[in-house]
């Protein structure tokens, strides 16, 4: 999970360093290019085999929600500090609680309903509206988190369905083909370090991922979730010492919030899944 957050930190600081250089929809497209090059061995496999059209309609929204969602990323973190982008990104979680709940059904203990609260609270201590003037970017990223929440929600479904390594290779190619109109309006020819460092934000966001699906496995969520508060930190440090941002103490302490809330829904649902009979000692877990 250290290794994830390090990977995902790496993915904010090579899109700011990017910067307004390229705009957000061409920049998103030439990042999954380089994506859907490195998933090709579980893509091809998987569009020989086909799908329902069910299935592909469900693939369809949510390459459309992840376009959106990552156009709006790549504008905000042209615009706002890698700790802020960071941060406010802590809210996915939060729109997957809710929108299971009201989308699919699942019940919300009031635990669970006082936790979605207080993360929320971390959210406004990070925005400080009224306090501060809220730019474009702040609204933009806002607007990725709420939208890659959406977004999960339909790969969950999927994940139902087909293979996590299919959700995720289809994910790349209908991102591709969303973006690729988007991104020819705008084009602007990038150089060849602009795209070596595209290639560079598409390799540390495939290996975040994989790294975050290693500890997954490895351990409990409530093991592996509080480790993400170090990426927020990451984050604030990278911006400081790389972009020569303002480190913000309430960023930092609204995203611990938000992250202790997190943290707090996970190990709630994890001690509902454990099963009563203890196993007995020196038992061994298989697979």
């Amino acid at each position: 999970m250290l290794a994830a957050g390090l990977c995902f930190v790496a993915v904010n600081g090579t899109v700011r360093w990017l910067g307004q250089a390229l705009p957000a929809a061409e920049g998103a497209f030439i990042r999954f290019v380089f994506g859907l090059i490195f998933l090709m061995p579980a893509l091809l496999p998987a569009l020989r085999r086909g799908f329902a059209p069910r299935i592909w309609r469900l693939f369809a929204l949510r390459g459309g929600l992840h376009v959106l969602a990552v156009t709006l990323w790549f504008y905000a973190m042209a615009r706002i500090t890698v700790a802020e982008v960071t941060a406010i990104g802590f809210l996915n979680p939060i729109v997957v609680t809710i929108g299971a709940a009201l989308l699919m059904g699942e019940r919300i203990s009031w635990r669970r309903a006082l936790a979605v609260a207080v993360a929320l609270i971390g959210a406004m201590i990070v925005l400080r509206p009224g306090i501060r003037v809220l730019g474009v970017g702040h609204l933009a990223q806002l607007g990725a988190a709420l939208t890659f929440g959406t977004s999960y929600l339909v790969a969950k479904r999927l994940s139902e369905q087909v293979p996590a390594a299919t959700v995720v290779a289809m994910m790349s190619l209908t991102v591709c083909i969303g973006l690729a109109p988007l991104a020819l309006a705008v084009w602007v020819p990038p150089t060849l370090v602009q795209c070596a460092v595209l290639a560079g934000t598409a390799l540390f966001a495939t290996a975040g991922h994989y790294a975050m699906t290693r500890a997954f496995a490895a351990a409990p969520m409530t093991v592996t979730q509080p480790v993400t508060l170090l990426q927020l930190l990451w984050a604030a440090l990278l911006g400081a010492l790389a972009f020569s941002e303002p480190v913000d103490i309430w960023v930092l302490i609204g995203g611990a919030v938000m992250i202790g809330a997190i943290s707090y829904i996970t190990w709630r649902e994890s001690g509902l899944r454990r099963p009563a009979i203890t196993p007995p000692p020196g038992a061994t877990r298989e697979g």
